[in-house]
């Protein structure tokens, strides 16, 4: 199992939980209360599940699709580090630090 560790925009942490390896971070999310809304369901097609990684954590995941890229062109508070959660596995050891964007923006509506 890996540790996940959801920190709220402002840094501090929301909540640990363990998580298997392989798991989609974004289902891992949701599954523990933490507001990401994946409007498309994961089909990576909205930008409604934007996470920032610990520079580390993002380092060591490979690294994101050019759509996966340009989709998050639309979310705001991006940083270098900024994947979408329903493109990113939980790695097979350690932990995996997210911390949540200030928004996000629901392209459904």
């Amino acid at each position: 199992m890996t540790l996940v560790r959801f920190l709220r925009p402002d840094g501090r942490l929301e909540r640990e939980v363990e998580a298997a390896p392989g798991a989609r971070l974004l289902d891992v999310a949701q599954a523990n209360g933490q507001p990401l809304e994946g409007t498309c369901e994961g089909a990576m097609a909205c930008s409604t599940c934007h996470v920032i990684l610990a520079k580390e954590d993002f380092d060591r995941l490979p690294p994101a699709s050019e759509e996966e890229d340009d989709l998050l062109d639309f979310a705001p508070h991006v940083r270098a580090t900024s994947r979408l959660a329903c493109q990113v596995e939980v790695p097979a050891t350690g932990t995996l630090t997210v911390r949540l964007p200030g928004a996000a923006k629901d392209w459904s509506r």
